[in-house]
């Protein structure tokens, strides 16, 4: 009776513990976010803005100078010593820094490579073909949002630029939508976007606008993480993503 007892002990310890096992080996894959600079802005609804987005080629040891609207860089490649009221800062890869606007600041690549870099704008339409770095910078257009940003309201706003990768085979998300807008752009891995049923799959150097009135999912179904980076908009003090509305209340 004691043996039977025991077995029965060391049985349910046995269940136990491979149901943990279990339990551990299934565990979600987790969602890595890292913010890459922050600011924030007084007010963004006096004029209508819109969305830029250019690359910039910086040679070796060279310097170019930038006074220009609102905006964050992105360090791609390379280095840039950003020299801004005084203050210098080094951007390495995968590094940013918010540039009010304005505000003129001094980039200097480091010897020996190109410093290569992305520069996200937030701009009223006058300053949309304005000159950004100046030569010897080779700067190159990669984005514009085709109309202002919707349905920006007065007050403050929360400004950042967020690196985020998905793991692996990654379901899609719930339906959500911004409550102010952003603007993707795709590192690397491809990336499941659905609006209204609809697939596309978003591979690197793609660029995705989201304004406020996009109700979408992403998900990645790839063998590689799907990394890309977000610049994003929001009223102060408000989330910057909801759930999508019920139907009824659309």
């Amino acid at each position: 009776m004691q043996l039977g007892t025991t077995a029965i002990v060391l049985l349910a310890a046995a269940i136990l513990f491979d149901s943990a096992a279990a339990q551990t080996t299934q565990a979600q894959p987790t969602t890595a976010r890292t913010v890459v600079a922050a600011s924030k802005l007084a007010t963004v609804s006096d004029v209508p803005i819109y969305f830029k987005a250019v690359q910039v080629t910086i040679p070796p040891g060279e310097s170019s100078s930038v006074t220009a609207g609102n905006g964050m860089l992105y360090q791609i490649s390379g280095s840039t010593a950003v020299s801004l009221d005084g203050d210098t800062k080094e951007l390495t890869g995968g590094e940013g820094l918010f540039i009010a606007s304005g505000r003129k600041a001094l980039l200097k690549a480091a010897p020996g490579e190109p410093s290569i870099f992305i520069h996200f704008f937030i701009v009223p339409v006058t300053d949309l073909d304005q000159p950004v770095e100046t030569a010897p910078a080779i700067v190159q257009e990669l984005y514009r949002t085709a109309a202002p940003i919707p349905d920006l309201k007065p007050g403050s706003y929360d400004v950042n630029l967020t690196r985020i990768s998905f793991p692996t085979r990654m379901p899609s998300n719930p339906p959500h939508h911004r409550t102010g807008a952003a603007l993707y752009r795709v590192l690397a891995g491809s990336g499941a976007n659905t609006v209204e049923g609809k697939t596309d799959v978003k591979g690197p150097g793609s660029f995705i606008y989201e304004p406020s009135t996009l109700v979408h999912q992403w998900g990645n179904a790839g063998d590689e993480p799907f990394t890309f980076l977000v610049f994003n908009i929001n009223p102060e003090g408000t989330a910057a993503v909801v759930p999508a509305a019920p139907l009824k209340a659309r």
